[in-house]
């Protein structure tokens, strides 16, 4: 009901408010009934199930209304005469049967005389509206009932014709993402891309076109189209809300989308999400969404449906991020004040994206306040932020800039135990982002990120690493229906480790990843029914991996360098999507990728049908600087279809096939600060998964609740797995100690939404199997007998809660409830003799489990007041993290003690952690 109350507000406005209320009501046929203790919202309902009347109110304002009545063959404006005797609650009834309740003020069904022709209207009427609305009601009235001729008047009336524009914010003049743009009769619809740009087809004459979004207010606007056209609107934000967790807008997207697999959060939602240390962590909320794991406590890299952490591509306003955490995973890389939105694609990846095997996650920035300038920031238990935004140049140009830091070397120096006193830790990041817009047809856009990462844990080995990126996007509209983007950018990646307590092995080691790309994404809009969007990108990669040196002059240790790699990914793609008709739709497109494996670099050649070891380096081939040393390619398909069984229900199948051309060497599940990335190269080949999808989609109530359920099955080839013992730091031929597995993926994903009200959140449940085998007749080892065996991240079960709770409009509750089956581990079993040494005896790889995993956390958030005018809006949020204080095991580890080995569970978090952040807004 809150959606049509705010369609409602609308129409109220129009009607110009009365101070006194008054029924009408052409149909008043006498209804009869008893209610007991029932809330307003539960009374209205039950009176549409037995009527053909349909309630109009803001839930908020009715929350403390108490119905108690019985009443026999009475009309309706009677009866609620009598539910709303001494209160200040005044009602409606039109000649629809349609029923206004509104608090203090009264309403009209029908406009006053004159109101279209303001010589016409009465003095009182004009003193009235002058009274009654504020200087926004006003402008939103004008704005609403206006008629918007488009296009030359000269042209018949008949045909089609193209509206495009864009959708901003009214406060800041930031665009709206994802805004649905439509008509109703005849139903055609569009919504704004990152950029707030629609393009919508429409029979030529006059339409209402109405303009839903996140977190905004309602709007429409009246048109007379005559030709194409152009036509810019204006959002403004639905401020009382600002705890509730919304997506009125895209309320049937999970029934009539035809994506799949497709997860988009607004940043308002994520605040809802308890983190540890209270502060909003995107990659955590993340965590929370059906077929997305992770490894362990605090732990960064996703496993979405089966894939490993370096399989997901992450991107920051198209700049790909390679390690996305700060402080051992605690907090992720990306500042909750900068983030617009954020999407997960796990199946039915779009062909503009490739270079990862299981998902992309796209994180868009805010592009900041266009009309004034605004100061915001937090303060929590561990980091401080604070960001700045404004107009450069009023309407056109405007600057965002947020960083953080944190202070956690000063708590770590004021405990008492020395383990804690001796070390260090800490990050800081900054971000900037710059748009302007030239004319109405070029914009550009300026990303700049930079973080550094340091910490040394009571020992003198130190380690520090740094993520930096820039984009510039070039955006350019040929017509209404076509435009292009040109994006070029770099990002880099690189770490240290050292050590200096000991001059005579003093080091330092370095790694770092380096790319730089350039693409043009180009969309066509023929009509409201049919897309296309193609165009052609190019990254090319700079590794160093690995750099050993001595620190100081007394330092003895022997230098040692791993050759650098560099590689060229490149591809064209094409996407189409059609609406066959109202019931089906389908999307096909393919992407043809190609990469070549460049010089200057020495390549190991190995004798066919060997296994490789480096006692079997038959030759050393040299290649020159930029010399093609190898090339992959090949297509990456991908069809999604949609048809709906109705109008609240719909069944959804996608298939996709990606290609991975440089991966991640890691002796850990997680990621961690020292993982190498590996180009492919003549002896380790490109990963390749194919993936097949079907889903069922239901919405309830109104479109209040989604209901869902997606099952999946992937197959992956040139998957790597390691040798046991396999050395990955320093290794020249690491060729000789990976082992090349392929490996399935299989689940069902379910999941239960509830979108409105005081009440709401999702709940999700994943049933998951990742298995892997490595029978590589050239590899030396067989692991587990060439059967299969699951991977590191394989955790059958996951079922997490999401629910808020809005008590009033200052205070809110949220609660995140999680359990989740134990990773699998590898187990010693026995010690025994062989030739007078020790060996352990393990077991089949990962064929035992940790303990499973349970954790509960809790926040109470605490809004200012709502005033619009005053020097600062500020809330807090206060929660607890691991309510029930379990220990869960991070990973078993194991001692010999006495000839015996012992395991010993490890921890990252015992016990519940308090938190407590301010925020505040200037």
């Amino acid at each position: 009901m809150t959606l049509l109350y705010r369609l409602f507000l609308t129409v109220a406005c129009l009607l110009l408010l009365s101070r006194v209320a008054y029924s009408q009501t052409p149909d008043n046929k006498p209804i009869s009934g008893m209610f007991v203790a029932l809330r307003f919202e539960q009374f209205a309902r039950e009176i549409e199930s037995r009527t053909s009347y349909r309630f109009y109110f803001n839930p908020k304002e009715v929350d403390s209304l108490v119905v108690n009545i019985n009443f026999t063959q009475k009309p309706l404006s009677v009866v609620l005469s009598q539910v709303f005797s001494g209160t200040n609650f005044q009602y409606a009834i039109d000649a629809q049967q349609r029923v206004f309740i509104t608090a203090g003020r009264g309403i009209r069904t029908e406009l006053p005389i004159g109101f279209f022709n303001r010589q016409q209207a009465t003095a009182e009427e004009d003193t009235l509206v002058e009274s009654y609305l504020t200087e926004q009601e006003k402008r939103k009235v004008i704005l609403e009932t206006k008629l918007y001729n488009i296009g030359p008047r000269s042209n018949p009336i008949r045909g089609t014709s193209n509206l495009a524009g864009h959708v901003r914010n009214l406060a800041s003049g930031e665009p709206v993402i994802g805004a649905a743009v439509y008509i109703e009769n005849p139903r055609i619809g569009v919504t704004t891309d990152q950029f707030g740009y629609f393009s919508i087809t429409l029979p030529r004459g006059r339409h209402e076109l109405k303009v839903r979004s996140i977190g905004m207010k309602d709007t429409k606007r009246q048109l007379m189209l005559y030709g194409d056209g152009k036509l810019e609107i204006e959002m403004e934000d639905d401020v009382v809300p600002l705890r509730e967790f919304t997506l009125e807008a895209e309320k049937d997207r999970n029934v009539s989308g035809l994506q799949m697999g497709m997860e988009r959060l607004d940043i308002r939602a994520m605040r809802q999400v308890p983190s540890v240390f209270g502060e909003t962590d995107l990659l955590k909320v993340v965590l929370t969404l059906p077929g997305v794991k992770s490894v362990g406590e605090s732990s960064v890299g996703l496993n979405v449906r089966g894939g490993a952490t370096d399989q997901n591509l992450i991107l920051y306003n198209d700049a790909t991020i390679y390690n996305p955490s700060h402080l051992f995973g605690f907090f992720s890389a990306f500042n909750p004040d900068m983030i617009k939105n954020v999407e997960l694609y796990k199946s039915g990846v779009p062909s503009r994206y490739g270079g990862r095997l299981s998902s992309v996650l796209e994180v868009n920035t805010r592009d900041g306040n266009r009309k004034k300038h605004v100061l915001s920031g937090g303060i929590g238990l561990l980091t401080g932020r604070l960001t700045a935004e404004g107009p450069i140049i009023k309407e056109k140009s405007s600057f965002l800039i947020g960083a953080r830091t944190t202070y956690s070397d000063w708590l770590l120096g004021s405990l008492r135990q020395s383990t804690f006193k001796n070390s260090s830790a800490g990050f800081s990041d900054l971000n900037v982002h710059i748009s302007h817009d030239f004319n109405e047809k070029n914009s550009l856009y300026l990303t700049g990120y930079y973080s550094k990462d340091r910490f040394k844990l009571n020992s003198d080995t130190a380690y520090s690493y740094r993520n930096q990126s820039a984009t510039l996007k070039y955006k350019h509209i040929f017509t209404n229906k076509f435009y292009g983007v040109l994006t070029g950018g770099f990002s880099q990646y690189d770490y240290a480790v050292s050590s200096d307590q000991n001059p005579i092995n003093a080091y330092k080691l370095n790694f770092d990843v380096a790319q730089k790309n350039l693409k043009v994404d180009f969309n066509y809009y023929p009509t409201s029914k049919h897309t296309v969007d193609f165009g052609a990108s190019t990254v090319k990669y700079q590794l160093h991996p690995g750099n050993y040196q001595p620190l100081g002059e007394q330092a003895l240790a022997i230098p040692d360098v791993v050759s650098g790699e560099q590689g060229l990914e490149s591809a064209i793609y094409v996407g189409d999507r059609f609406d066959i008709n109202p019931r089906l739709s389908i999307q096909f497109g393919i992407r043809y990728s190609m990469f070549n494996y460049l010089g200057p670099k020495d390549v190991f050649a190995y004798p066919a049908g060997v296994p490789r070891s480096e006692a079997n380096i038959i030759d050393t081939l040299s290649y020159g600087k930029n010399k093609n040393i190898q090339t992959y390619h090949g297509p990456e398909y991908r069809f999604s279809a949609r048809f709906a069984l109705s109008p609240d229900a719909s069944v959804k199948v996608s298939y996709n096939r990606m290609r991975q051309y440089i991966q991640m060497l890691s002796n850990t599940t997680a990621i961690a600060p020292t993982d190498i990335w590996k180009l492919s190269d003549p002896n380790i080949r490109p990963q390749v998964g194919d993936q097949y999808s079907v889903g069922l989609y239901k919405n309830l109530r109104s479109n209040t609740i989604e209901l869902s359920v997606e099952g999946y099955y992937k197959s992956m080839q040139n998957i790597l797995d390691y040798k046991s013992g396999a050395q990955l730091l320093l290794n020249h031929h690491i060729e000789t100690d990976v082992v090349n597995a392929e490996g399935k993926a299989y689940g069902i994903e379910l999941m239960l939404k509830k979108l409105s009200g005081r009440l709401n959140g999702w709940a999700s449940y994943t049933y998951a199997r990742t298995l892997l085998r490595a029978n590589d007749p050239i590899t030396s080892e067989v692991i587990n007998k060439g059967e299969w065996y699951p991977s590191n991240y394989d955790k059958p079960h996951d079922f997490t809660i999401i629910g808020n709770y809005r008590i009033n409009k200052r205070f809110s509750t949220s609660l995140n409830v999680t359990y989740s089956t134990g990773r699998p581990i590898t187990l010693p079993l026995a010690i025994y003799n062989l030739g007078g040494s020790v060996r352990v005896f393990y077991s089949d790889r990962n064929q035992y489990r940790i303990p499973d995993y349970f954790r509960t956390d809790i926040s109470l958030n605490i809004e200012g007041n709502h005033r619009v005018k005053k020097l600062a809006h500020s809330s807090w949020t206060v929660g607890v993290y691991n309510l029930t204080a379990r220990r869960n095991a991070y990973s078993i580890y194991f001692k010999s003690e006495g000839g015996n080995v012992r395991g010993y569970k490890l921890s990252i978090f015992g016990q519940a952690i308090p938190t407590i952040t301010y925020n505040f807004r200037f």
